[in-house]
């Protein structure tokens, strides 16, 4: 069987990242991006600027594909390909947790590497850092 269809998004602001404390399985009580599963029609590109307003509110631009992961985790919450994306905002405020997501913040590299999260988002702050985009 095919693998879900899953995009999350990476907005980084004065040198710190946005992470969201997941709600819900798979990925509960860890940080993540913020993101989502694909809806029916929808583009990957699509589902990251709708899914980090829906856990954020914050409004999203420009997305650009960073990095793809096939994330089989069926047991506990399915098999997914996700596409992360770099995107852009031109929205001022912190964002606001909303949706699946229980909490939100902005962190530093350093302080990601603290927090539990999935391995694909350290894995993609690793390569942010070794490209100098943060």
């Amino acid at each position: 069987m095919s693998p879900h269809p899953a995009s999350s998004a990476i907005l980084v602001r004065n040198g710190r990242l946005l992470l969201v404390k997941r709600s819900n399985p798979p990925a509960a009580n860890m940080y993540a991006f913020p993101g989502g599963r694909g809806e029916i029609g929808e583009s990957p590109d699509q589902t990251a600027i709708r899914e980090f307003y829906e856990e954020t509110g914050i409004v999203v631009r420009d997305p650009v594909a960073f990095m793809t992961f096939d994330l089989d985790n069926r047991p506990h919450g399915g098999h997914f390909e996700l596409t992360v994306f770099i995107v852009e905002s031109d929205d001022p405020s912190e964002g606001l947790a909303g949706d699946d997501a229980a909490a939100l913040g902005w962190f530093t590299p350093d302080e990601t590497a603290r927090l539990p999260a999935p391995e694909s988002v350290h894995i993609c702050i690793r390569r942010l850092v070794a490209d100098r985009r943060i």
